[in-house]
């Protein structure tokens, strides 16, 4: 299985769910050699449980995944931690919404969970948790005591924070710090946009279950893959992606 950790649905928080433009995420995905990827939306996303209303309307959802025409979408979101710090947790589909619903009340930063109670919940509901990004500047984890870093499955090796800071600078920064908890590292796009679907990979065994991958990560069964290209496609999302959001604030200003 070929997988990327980090991903989004939408173009942005404040738009619309758009299963069109989902379907071209996994239309690119799929023509980048993916196989799989883990939905890590926002948890406090505008309307965020239309993302699943809508794919459950579309899509088979079986084990822990959606079966879009056979490429796995595995179901979870990014949280944000009260201390600074974003969480990527992966779990079956129930156990995400009913986490969701538990954090109806944490969804702005003045009443965000601090992080330890995020990862007690996590750990109730068997969830994958991944440390996002863990070194970009606006949402660092690296200030988060090591008992608590040693709490993940894994950290984030960031396709946006490779382009802005360099890849080799950046995989030799994030691994450092990731073995100094013994916590291993897996990579993540953090895409918005089709075009930057795909410049990271994670080879895995074939996997069903969030179990199964938690599995293969524990046991360090997997392989990572940086695209040569990364930042020709990151830059070009980039630009695709603040036209886009131009686009649709002009329509709502008409």
């Amino acid at each position: 299985m070929i997988i990327d950790f980090h991903t989004h649905g939408k173009l942005a928080k404040r738009v619309d769910f758009d299963l069109e433009f989902f379907k071209e995420v996994i239309a690119n995905a799929k023509e980048s050699g993916l196989t799989a990827l883990a939905l890590t939306e926002h948890f406090n996303t505008k309307n965020f449980y239309e993302i699943y209303e809508t794919l459950d309307e579309h899509f088979e959802y079986k084990h822990d995944y959606y079966d879009v025409n056979g490429f796995k979408v595995f179901t979870g979101m990014e949280v944000d931690a009260k201390e600074i710090g974003h969480l990527l947790f992966l779990a079956n589909k129930e156990s995400i919404l009913e986490i969701r619903n538990q954090l109806s009340d944490h969804t702005t930063e003045e009443t965000f969970l601090p992080i330890t109670e995020l990862l007690n919940l996590a750990d109730k509901y068997g969830v994958l948790k991944i440390g996002a990004h863990p070194l970009r500047e606006s949402t660092p984890l690296h200030q988060h005591p090591e008992e608590v870093l040693r709490r993940f499955d894994a950290f984030d090796l960031n396709g946006k924070d490779m382009h802005v800071h360099g890849v080799e600078a950046m995989k030799f920064a994030v691994h450092e710090f990731a073995d100094m908890c013994d916590v291993p590292v897996v990579c993540g796009s953090d895409s918005h946009h089709p075009i930057h679907i795909g410049v990271v990979k994670n080879k895995l065994p074939e996997c069903e279950t969030v179990e199964d991958i938690k599995q293969a990560i524990r046991t360090r069964s997997f392989t990572s893959e940086i695209s040569p290209v990364l930042h020709t496609r990151i830059q070009a999302a980039t630009i695709v992606k603040k036209k886009m959001k131009e686009e649709l604030v002009y329509d709502n200003v008409k």
